[in-house]
């Protein structure tokens, strides 16, 4: 039996980067299969159609084969649908209604299984801190706040560190006031490659860009850079 894997991206991806498959193939890779099978699921953008298209486009390029769960349009057998995937791959938006949604159905649940038997997952944004034991989220409109999410690995997690200006500031604000926990945060392009519940790979479609790891010590906050493995060749200097 395959090991669990999660490839948690800060930003990227077929939805922010259509022109750069870089970290896309990287999560298919993972399977360890020549046609996987993949699962898009886009929960927390509302099962909105324009970004489902957008993933079959991206992924019919990709060698794989693509399909889609939808829980307002749920398969007859949900557990046997994902558990038949190879890799599911989780899209953003509202976290705090998916994982409502995905509670309600018994999904999350249904994940960890397929997860411990070897299905790839991950995501971007959404798709990446809904995995973590809390993230940072922007689900309540006009604010940042702390989330807690599945708990599938420890610790906090915050996308988009620096593609959005507020992340970083907000993020090491609610470690430092003891709110959220440690974790990991991961510029826009960066994917964190867990194996098991240990991070064994961070990855960028990007030059340059980095993730970090975030901790608390005595009432301070520090912050201490992960590099990343840029997927496109050396980096420039």
């Amino acid at each position: 039996m395959r090991k669990p894997q999660i490839v948690a991206m800060g930003g990227g991806g077929f939805s922010m980067e259509p022109d750069n498959p870089l970290l896309d193939r990287y999560f298919l890779k993972q399977t360890g299969k020549r046609t996987p099978t993949v699962c898009f699921v886009p929960t927390a953008a509302g099962d909105a159609d324009g970004y489902t298209v957008r993933f079959y486009a991206a992924f019919s390029k990709l060698g794989c084969k693509p399909t889609h769960l939808s829980l307002f349009r749920p398969p007859a057998n949900l557990e046997a649908f994902v558990l038949a995937q190879d890799a599911v791959y989780v899209g953003g938006g509202n976290t705090k209604n998916l994982l409502a949604l995905w509670r309600e159905w018994r999904l999350d649940r249904i994940l960890r299984k397929a997860w411990r038997q070897g299905t790839v997952l991950g995501g971007v944004s959404a798709g990446s801190i809904c995995w973590f034991e809390q993230g940072l989220t922007d689900s309540l409109p006009g604010k940042l706040s702390v989330l807690p999410c599945l708990g599938f690995l420890k610790g906090s997690n915050c996308p988009h560190y620096d593609g959005e200006p507020k992340r970083r500031p907000a993020y090491q604000r609610f470690i430092r006031q003891g709110k959220m926990k440690s974790g990991l945060a991961a510029d826009d392009g960066v994917a964190l490659h867990f194996i098991g519940t240990r991070l064994a790979h961070c990855v960028s479609s990007r030059q340059n860009a980095s993730a970090y790891r975030v901790t608390r010590a005595g009432g301070t906050v520090r912050e201490e850079k992960v590099e990343a493995r840029y997927l496109g060749g050396k980096r420039k200097r």
